[in-house]
Order: C-alpha cells, then structure tokens, then sequence
C-alpha cells in the first residue's frame, strides 16, 4: 500500500515537514509494510518559501523592512535552485501574525515591507519572483507595496495618501511612472491561495477582513475604498482588475500585482505541486493524507487541501483531511473532491493545550483512518 502524505503546516503548532513525520508515525502503527511519501506542501501562505525553496536546493536570506503596523521587522525570503527565481512570502513581511490582536486595523496596515524585499530582490539581480499572497494584515491592493518600488499614490489635492486600506477612498491618480523603471524585464507571479475577487460579497474585505480586525462597518468601508481604487485603476492605468480571480488574496495585493507590474496570478498549491513533481508521486498511490489547522468555507477557495485533493482525484485517489477545528461551511469541502474530513482533537481542551499536542493528535487519528481504510475489502 502507497500512501502519499501531504499537509501544510498547523499555525502556531507544528511546520508541514513535522505534521508529514506525525502522520507518517500513525499510518505505520496501524500499516508497518506500507510505502510512505513525505511530500509537505503549501499553498501561497505559510511555508510556501520553504516549500520551493528547499525542494530545489536555494537560498534563504533575511531582511529589515517595514512591517504591517510600520514598525522595523526582520522578514525572511529566498532564491530557488535555478538562481534567478526569488520567493517572497508577503505573511513574512506584511503578515496578520505579524500584528498583536489589540493592533490589528486592515484601514491601516501597509504591505510597505513586501515592497520593500521585492526591490531588493530586483536590484539583486533576479528576474523572476514569486510572491506568496496568504497571511496578510492587510487591506491595501499593494499600493504599500508599489509605493517601495517607486509609484505614487495621490488625492484630488495632489497629497500623497497615507498607507492603508480606508485611504484607497480617496485615492484619485496612481502614477507607476518610476515603478515600471524598476520592475521593467521582472517576471512576478502572485502565488495565491484563493480564487476571491477584489470587492463583494465573496471580496478580499467581507471574507478576510474580520480576521484582520475589521467590525462589520469597517468592512463596507474598506470594500467601497477597494471599489473606488479598482476604478481609478481602470481609468489610469487601462486595467481591469474587479472581478480577476485571485484579485482578493491578501487584502487585494493579487489586484496589485496585477496591476502596478503586469504580474500574473497562479494557484499557489498548483505551482508548489508542479515543483514537487507531486502527480508523479501519485502513481500508484492507493491513500492521500492532507492536512490544516482549520477546516471551513475558506478552505474551498484553492487552499492547500482543496489542491492537493484535486490533483489526486485526478489520479483516482482518495484523500482524507486532517483538520486541527472544523468550522463553518467545512461540509462544502466534499464537493471539492476531499473524501473525509476528520477533526483531530480528541478531547476537552484549551487552544494551548491542542497546538502543544497537534504532532501526538495528527499521528493518533492518522493511524485510525488507515485502520478503518484497511476494512474496505
């Protein structure tokens, strides 16, 4: 029996590489003879940089930049094996881990710091950077971002607006004059880990800007800001960028991208899959394990689960989700070719508590679903 093991890490409890090892563990209690796969993965969020980092033996380098809430942080990024592709992941720099509970305010926080390694990585001399787009804190469309490599965001006044996304109200000229100098001959692609629109229902505001601290006024402010600046856009620049899959991930940085450098958006756990040479893997494989911290409604929007499955339905393989929670809309996700989802938890306890015990809970219920999987005849 072949079993592929293929999670992305658990936030705040263990890396993919440790829940692979703990799953790994329970699939070999309960099945000693099989073959087992370690293949970690992630989807555009955390772990995406060492995901294609280290699987094609590059180079993680560490850098000072301004962080979500414009204080000085130490953000890491890297270049792949072929020496001319850098990874960035925007969490590292702009992330919503980055920011205390008490300071979260998506009207404010910058992907300034995102901008400021993309520079970095120009003027180093790679010309091809992939940029990671979950995880963030922010609200903005990447105008901190644009505003590091030298585009300038201005108000009917001609005043330079202030960073975050409430400001992107009054925004009335974009000028990406001196950022096209600096990202001219760049391939950048938007590694996303959701297919969500910029503004709406579905929108980067309404769906993640609750988790970044936004009430629900704060919400319809920030996706009327985010409508305002899709306009200006269009009539600036001559792109559309409203309703771009993908246009939504990190706050709007996917619309960004687009854009302010001509970058193109591609499934994050789609690129990291072709990098692991994962539908190989997948010959003769009889079981997939996957794996996140939790399980619900956002998952169906091309998380790392949702990809994973999708490549090994097409292969005609099974995929059970290990799940830290499970919450809202989790059951959406059987539409999406996951064939069990199956919470780890087993037993009463605190937040702490569980994230201390996620290794020993990953390998436990790992080793029940390969016991029940070894009934069917």
């Amino acid at each position: 029996m072949k079993i592929i093991i293929a999670p992305q890490g658990f936030k705040g409890g263990i890396s993919g590489l440790e829940a692979a090892f703990a799953i790994e563990r329970g699939v070999l209690s309960a099945a000693p003879d099989a073959e087992t796969v370690l293949l970690p993965v992630a989807d555009g969020g955390d772990g995406t940089l060492h995901s294609l980092v280290d699987a094609t033996g590059g180079e993680i380098f560490t850098s000072t930049v301004t962080g979500p809430i414009n204080t000085l942080a130490e953000a890491e990024w890297g270049v792949m094996g072929d020496g001319r592709t850098a990874v960035i992941e925007m969490a590292r720099a702009s992330g919503l881990a980055m920011v205390p509970i008490r300071r979260r305010n998506p009207k404010t926080t910058t992907t300034l710091g995102t901008g400021q390694i993309l520079r970095e990585a120009i003027e180093r001399g790679f010309d091809r950077v992939i940029v990671g787009l979950g995880g963030s804190a922010t609200n903005d469309a990447g105008v901190g971002m644009a505003t590091a490599l030298g585009a300038k965001f201005l108000d009917s006044s001609g005043n330079v607006l202030p960073s975050g996304g409430a400001a992107l109200a009054r925004l009335h000229h974009i000028d990406i004059t001196a950022m096209m100098e600096t990202t001219s001959g760049v391939e950048i692609v938007g590694a996303t880990d959701v297919t969500n629109p910029l503004c709406g229902p579905t929108g980067a505001s309404e769906i993640f800007g609750p988790q970044k601290g936004a009430t629900k006024e704060v919400v319809a402010e920030l996706d009327a800001a985010l409508g305002n600046f899709a306009e200006v856009v269009k009539r600036d620049l001559g792109v559309d960028v409203m309703d771009v899959p993908g246009a939504g991930a990190a706050g709007g940085l996917g619309a960004g991208l687009i854009a302010f450098a001509g970058g193109k958006l591609r499934s994050g756990i789609d690129m990291v899959c072709e990098v692991l040479e994962f539908d190989r893997h997948l010959e003769g494989a009889d079981l997939v394990f996957t794996g996140e911290g939790r399980a619900d409604k956002s998952t169906v929007f091309d998380k790392a689960p949702v990809g994973v499955a999708r490549h090994a339905k097409a292969h005609g393989v099974p995929s059970i989700l290990l799940a830290g929670s499970l919450g809202e809309g989790h059951e959406e996700l059987y539409d999406h070719d996951i064939a069990s989802i199956l919470c780890i938890s087993d037993g009463v306890m605190t937040f702490q508590q569980a994230l201390g015990r996620t290794g020993e809970m990953l390998e436990g219920t790992a080793e029940r679903a390969v016991r029940i999987f070894l009934l069917d005849p």
